[in-house]
């Protein structure tokens, strides 16, 4: 190993033990489990690591934004496994950017930046040739241009969604396969119905509260019922009646570690096919706020919960009308709703340039919507500016350059997180690296 290699992986080691050190003492297995995952390929890897990549992007002079364009509500970890299917508000199936935990202020840059690398990450997984890796690059980002340029045309343009309606290929049918999805099938997997009511199932990621550990829980679930909005607030007698709650634990990677709970719901009636099951989970320090001034937002919000569900208001329309937050000993959680018609996009089954190519468009676009329009209810004020008119200024006669800027930045740093995952497998190999192998 170079003496290069020695300092890449002790700031590897430094910037990971930073992050995560709080998490891994409270929960050690858990984190096993979590780098055992990264270890499994690069792009895993990349996943697990945003901390490490604003550790590097952050000190970079960043000359394609201005004192607006630098500091707009980002997703802060998109990458490529960070979309989805959800039903908004409206009851409407929409292809959209999911998981806003990581969510901040910041470069709207930083989200381009770590999508491409991810997308030639990808790339890379499925042997594409790197001219073919750069086109696609280049489509992700020329839909994302031509969007905001939309968002600058038509005024009020927020209802802007891919949808049924709207989308082709491996997009229109994930849409059609969320659609087919049930409520009842959902339910049926998490709860039984022995008592007559439903109950959750005990067992695996579930476990039992003591008596103790559930009055805290309701009490925490009473103070999250004042943070939807008024108009988002179900008026009916039977739908926020809690019928059961338990403990939950083993997620994905981005989540390990975090304390979180699943409560059931009466629903709209007492018929059991309409009971809901609601997500509270720890919210996480987002990794870009390690790396940048944080006292404007600091000031602005009560605890980490409140910014992710904030955030999330700011980069989202027709959010959830379940989603708010509370707070558990003091510690800040995020409410929502767990959905049956939530599906993750899957690059599995996508191997072709010009089957990929359509999709990553649709992306770029999905991007600029998260960007540029916000749910009706977001009641933030950080932003107060027009994100489109800003973006467009900062990239005024530079378009071209900036698409090939990125895609150069992300095939470079694909590459280096390649040699990055070698570094990190080693170290944790070894037991350097917060938390034993065994």
């Amino acid at each position: 190993m170079t003496k290069a290699d020695d300092r890449r992986q002790k700031q590897i080691i430094d910037v990971l033990g930073e992050a995560f050190a709080p998490l891994m003492k409270a929960d050690p297995a858990a984190f096993r489990v979590k780098y055992r995952k990264m270890a499994v390929d690069p792009f895993a890897f990349y996943r697990g690591t945003a901390c490490l990549f604003y550790a590097d992007v952050t000190p970079e002079e960043d000359p394609w934004v201005d004192e607006r364009s630098g500091g707009i509500w980002i997703h802060g970890d998109l990458h490529a496994e960070n979309f989805g299917t959800y039903m908004n508000a409206d009851g409407r199936l929409v292809f959209d950017v999911n998981d806003f935990d990581e969510a901040y202020l910041g470069h709207y840059t930083w989200d381009l930046k770590r999508f491409s690398a991810s997308l030639a990450l990808l790339g890379w997984s499925k042997a594409l040739p790197e001219e073919d890796v750069r086109s696609l690059i280049g489509r992700y980002l020329r839909g994302y241009l031509a969007q905001v340029t939309h968002y600058t045309e038509v005024v009020e343009d927020d209802d802007f969604a891919l949808q049924l309606h709207n989308t082709d290929g491996p997009v229109q049918a994930l849409l059609q396969k969320a659609r087919q999805s049930t409520r009842a099938a959902m339910l049926d997997g998490m709860t039984s119905q022995d008592t007559g009511v439903r109950m959750f199932k005990e067992g695996g990621a579930a476990r039992h509260l003591s008596k103790t550990e559930r009055r805290k829980i309701e009490k925490a679930f009473d103070a999250y019922l004042e943070s939807i909005p008024d108009t988002k607030r179900i008026n009916r007698s039977l739908f926020y009646d809690v019928r059961d709650i338990v403990g939950m634990s083993g997620f994905g990677i981005g989540s390990a570690g975090l304390p979180a709970y699943n409560v059931l719901v009466e629903g709209f009636s007492q018929s059991l096919d309409n009971d809901v099951v609601l997500s509270m989970k720890q919210a996480n320090v987002p990794a870009v706020s390690r790396f940048v001034d944080t006292k404007k937002v600091e000031r602005y919000f009560e605890h980490e919960g409140q910014r992710t569900v904030v955030s999330q208001r700011a980069l989202q329309s027709h959010t959830d009308p379940n989603l708010g937050f509370t707070t558990v000993d003091g510690v800040g959680y995020v409410v929502a709703e767990i959905s049956p018609y939530e599906m993750d996009l899957d690059w599995g089954s996508l191997y072709e340039p010009s089957e990929i190519a359509p999709v990553v468009e649709q992306l770029g676009r999905a991007t600029a919507k998260v960007h540029c329009a916000s749910d009706e209810d977001s009641d933030q004020s950080l932003v107060s500016f027009q994100v489109e008119d800003a973006i467009s200024e900062s990239l005024e006669g530079r378009r071209r350059a900036f698409v090939e800027a990125v895609t150069e930045f992300g095939v470079d740093y694909a590459q280096k997180v390649r040699h990055d995952h070698a570094l990190f497998v080693d170290a944790f190999r070894t037991g350097r690296i917060g938390i034993a192998a065994t």
